[in-house]
């Protein structure tokens, strides 16, 4: 069951789960996608953790707001939310977007934070992507959403699932044929306006960095630049693997979560 609570100036859906007095674990999903987007991966992560996962301003139930968004405010939507809940410090674990914020929250609050988890993710927009991010902000703006999910479908999964797996494939398309277009236009401006590599080695946080070996999208070369720029992270390539490694890859991205954060 979903609440709302309203923080910095929107309403903004959360779900809270597992043992009251277990270690606080936030999760922070993908564009185009909502809190479902970890379903996957609930049951193994309750299993150790109290575990907070939110849907981003403009994706679920959450409310839109006028764009264009940045990783600050959505970093700040977090911290609001934290603090509702009356949560000092948390684990953090964030999935391509998520990780973007994931990334912008440990430089805006570092106070609050444990371990860092950044999956499927970039710290700056590789050479050419912004041009491809123009395109698909004008098909979103004539089309919607929608227009965009046989595309995404196919950079978010290896081949092999996707045909092993229709019935989940369903589920992800309809999460993004769900998602305002207000609200994907919103963050995908936070992430082409996005100012993150030359200041993530501020971070301190325990980190464990994510990326599956077939993702075209944010691929292991940026992982490696993520890694290689926070002081002490960690990185793990999951093979075979592409973007959405808490559904392709539940049980592996699960355990090596659990395992880091009980070191972290």
């Amino acid at each position: 069951m979903t609440s709302k609570v309203s923080v910095n100036g929107i309403d903004l859906e959360y779900r809270l789960e597992g043992p009251h007095d277990a270690p606080l674990v936030t999760l922070s999903h993908a564009l185009a996608t909502e809190l479902g987007n970890w379903d996957a991966v609930i049951p193994l992560l309750c299993r150790g953790y109290r575990v907070l996962r939110y849907s981003l301003r403009g994706h679920g139930h959450s409310d839109h707001s006028p764009g264009p968004y940045t990783l600050e405010l959505l970093a700040d939507d977090l911290a609001g939310l934290l603090e509702h809940l009356e949560v000092e410090r948390t684990h953090l674990v964030g999935l391509s977007v998520g990780g973007m914020i994931a990334q912008a929250f440990a430089l805006r609050h570092p106070q609050r934070l444990r371990g860092l988890v950044i999956a499927s993710s970039l710290c700056q927009l590789p050479q050419g992507a912004d041009q491809i991010w123009h395109e698909r902000l004008e098909t979103v703006r004539q089309r919607g959403v929608a227009a965009l999910a046989e595309s995404t479908l196919a950079r978010w999964f290896t081949a092999e699932y996707a045909a092993a797996n229709p019935g989940t494939i369903a589920r992800v398309r309809r999460m993004i044929e769900a998602t305002s277009a207000e609200g994907y236009l919103g963050c995908a401006e936070a992430i082409r306006r996005m100012d993150l590599i030359e200041r993530i080695s501020a971070i301190r946080s325990p980190t464990l960095v994510l990326v599956g070996r077939q993702d075209p999208g944010t691929p292991v070369a940026a992982s490696e630049e993520i890694q290689a720029r926070i002081p002490g992270a960690r990185l793990e390539v999951l093979d075979p693997g592409s973007h959405q490694l808490p559904i392709e890859r539940a049980r592996r991205f699960e355990e090596l979560v659990a395992a880091f954060l009980a070191a972290a």
